[in-house]
């Protein structure tokens, strides 16, 4: 009853776009008797303290989207001051003093107080309201027999004790993760050592201190390693009943060269009628991981696994991940086929999903492939597969012309890839290299991933899908007003917001010489791929329908993917209580899996962030040449062609510079030299570090780009 009323109020307060009292709102609702009254009381009061409707100085009541109070997540800046995001709005400015006890990331309520210089608006912490923070991670010490952390996050403005009998070993030095258990005062925290996780000047320790902090477990628990005992290592007569024997067919796995963890593989053939049969072979990892043991359980809770500089986090136990379930070469491994006939425009013609086992051929690396399909040169041991391998070639490029025929967005971002040494200290960064092979893999992965999802789509049963929304109108139009800055006017049509006419914003800045900084940032003005329950549709890859199915070693999705395939479609138990089960269960496993994935990614960035600092700490005082890759107020940033980038800050420099807002540029006062988006330059590194993830850079002069020799441009013409 209450949530009945709860309704009633919101749609008569958004009905009436105006502040009521109690009394008009009684009055509206048509309310009779004093008891319905006094519930009228309760459910307000109960809806302010929820925050979901706003009590006036006048005791009036609103929607609490249209009064001074806002809802938001808390970014805290270093120096103790932060902003409140507020989703489809104006960020609010919080200053140090007006935290109220809130810490960086925490869902909270702000007031605004009015507008601060620049006319950004300003306000004060007046509730938490969700504090999703249960570990911290920090160095250890021991004062007055009680221990002390010094967080690792300089963000987390907070105090923590931890009592003797809490301490658990822990030692001076040690790098710890804690689990807070109760907040004592506004910044003042009891916690408890929960895992030591080595000393800080450890090899490897660096990088088990940011995977602690995003609650990313390196071990897995004794009940997973107790059901591991139960996994065979061998493929038995017994689990091939029922599936089709592919063990005859051409079948083949591409990744890269060190790669252990291998969960698909790939068939061609061309057909009478001149047609495709190209064949995607996923490894049948829920045939071994069923659902709601323990190994099951533990995959759910990390949904992905981790790759880092020197490792991988996995989200299955190596006996899985590397040994039954990875598509090794010469060994029987079951998997789910899905066999699709593509004609010479792309289109899937007819298809087939089923459970099947194969025997791989061979383990190819891209870097062999990509010999054969660039460089005609074919490595020993590839003979045999050059021909299948240059159909595959064949049809990828039709497969991703049609891609690109119906709108597919290809930002074309560059990867840093971070080599260290035995000690996980970083000697070399540099471009991982995409090739022929790496986009082969990829379109073949795309339409698999593609035919299944349209399959169960239609079938209008439960499902999970990888979902891209449509981009936010005004994200994209801040995009088109930035380029502008830098002269560039783009005058494509963008009114329907589709795939088609970012795709055409993308071709428009191709030739630009600040391309892969400007496509970096139109990247992010695009929402972020997530998980969820219902199909809508894939932005990016323009596609109606899609889904991750290809990877189930390494995400959760895909491996709940092929449980359902085999629920559906193998098992065809399509039962009231079979569909009531996945509906309740589904929005659970997409919420869970898009959290972890952000914990992931969020993770690796910041291990490279880290990496990188510590690369140019052996590097201050040599000069290395860059881009311009943004401007501020307060500095310029330069990313190198490595993808390092550094901070160059206008007060280090040598002469005054003025910021202007409007073109995104400095001026120097005296000498008038300019600095904008795009310039090359030379660059000196006067500071970084690894602990604060900061790289300080001196700009020493703008490089000069020279026109190109007419006769080297004429060699490259003929080449």
């Amino acid at each position: 009853m209450v949530i009945f009323l709860e309704e009633k109020i919101l749609n008569l307060l958004n009905r009436k776009n105006k502040a009521l009292s109690i009394e008009e709102i009684d009055h509206l609702l048509e309310l009779k008797t004093t008891d319905e009254f006094r519930e009228l009381e309760d459910t307000i009061n109960k809806m302010c303290n929820d925050y979901t409707i706003y009590r006036t100085n006048k005791n009036n009541y609103m929607t609490f989207d249209r009064s001074p109070l806002k809802k938001g997540i808390l970014r805290v800046n270093r120096k103790g001051y932060g902003f409140v995001e507020i989703p489809d709005s104006e960020d609010i400015y919080i200053d140090s003093s007006n935290m109220n006890g809130a810490l960086h990331n925490d869902l909270v309520v702000a007031e605004i107080t009015g507008r601060k210089e620049k006319n950004k608006l300003e306000g004060r912490i007046l509730k938490i309201l969700d504090r999703n923070l249960e570990f911290v991670v920090g160095e250890f010490y021991l004062e007055n027999k009680k221990g002390h952390l010094i967080l690792d996050d300089e963000k987390l403005k907070m105090n923590i004790i931890i009592e003797p009998d809490k301490i658990h070993g822990a030692v001076d030095g040690h790098k710890v993760q804690v689990r807070l258990l109760k907040q004592l005062d506004n910044s003042l925290y009891l916690g408890e050592v929960v895992k030591v996780l080595g000393h800080k000047n450890d090899p490897g320790v660096d990088i088990l201190s940011i995977v602690y902090k995003y609650n990313i477990n390196d071990t897995f628990p004794d009940e997973v390693i107790e059901e591991l005992k139960k996994i065979p290592d061998k493929v038995s007569e017994q689990d091939k009943v029922g599936r089709r024997d592919l063990t005859n067919e051409v079948i083949f796995t591409i990744d890269g060269a060190d790669t252990k963890d291998i969960d698909d593989a790939v068939s061609i053939k061309k057909l009478a009628n001149g047609n495709y049969e190209l064949g995607v072979h996923i490894a049948d990892v829920s045939y071994y991981v069923k659902e709601g043991t323990a190994l099951d359980i533990n995959a759910m809770d990390r949904g992905t696994s981790v790759y880092l500089v020197d490792r991988v986090i996995p989200m299955l136990p190596h006996q899985l991940s590397n040994g039954i379930c990875s598509l090794n070469e010469g060994e029987e491994r079951l998997t789910i086929s899905c066999v699709m006939e593509i004609d010479h425009s792309g289109k899937i013609v007819t298809y087939d999903i089923f459970e099947s086992f194969i025997k791989s051929r061979k383990k190819m690396t891209y870097t062999a492939v990509n010999s054969i399909l660039e460089d005609n040169i074919v490595p020993e041991g590839y003979q045999d597969f050059e021909q299948d391998l240059r159909m595959m070639a064949e049809l990828a490029q039709i497969l991703r012309k049609s891609k690109l025929n119906r709108g597919y967005l290809d930002f074309d971002v560059d990867e840093a890839k971070i080599l260290v040494d035995e000690k996980c200290h970083p000697t070399e960064i540099v471009l991982r290299e995409r090739g022929v092979g790496e986009n082969l893999i990829e379109d073949f992965m795309i339409v698999a991933n593609e035919c299944v999802a349209t399959h169960i789509f239609y079938m209008e049963l439960p499902f999970i899908y990888r979902v891209h929304e449509v981009p936010k109108e005004e994200r994209i139009y801040d995009f088109l007003s930035y380029i502008g800055t830098l002269g560039y006017v783009y005058k494509g049509n963008m009114k329907d917001n589709s795939p088609k006419a970012v795709q055409g914003l993308i071709n428009f800045l191709k030739d630009k010489k600040e391309f892969k900084i400007l496509s970096s940032l139109l990247l992010r003005s695009m929402q972020k791929a997530i998980y969820k329950d219902q199909n809508l549709g894939h932005y990016g890859l323009a596609s109606p329908c899609y889904t991750h199915f290809t990877s189930p070693i390494r995400r959760y999705p895909d491996t709940t993917v092929h449980r359902l395939l085999r629920t559906y479609l193998f098992q065809h138990d399509l039962s009231n209580e079979t569909i009531q089960h996945w509906e309740d269960k589904l929005p659970v496993v997409a919420e869970i899996a898009s959290s972890r994935e952000k914990a992931s990614v969020n993770c690796e960035r910041e291990v490279d962030d880290m990496k990188m600092a510590e690369y140019m700490e052996d590097h201050i005082g040599e000069e290395f040449e860059g881009m311009i890759s943004g401007i501020t107020n307060f500095g310029i940033f330069v990313q190198l062609d490595n993808l390092i980038e550094g901070l160059c800050r206008l007060a280090d420099l040598k002469e005054f510079f003025h910021y202007d807002e409007k073109t995104m540029s400095v001026t120097g006062e005296k000498t008038k030299t300019k600095y904008a988006m795009g310039d090359r330059v030379l660059v000196k590194v006067v500071r970084a570090s690894k602990e604060e993830q900061t790289i300080d850079f001196d700009i020493i002069k703008k490089v000069i780009e020279e026109p190109e020799n007419e006769l080297i441009k004429d060699e490259k013409s003929s080449i």
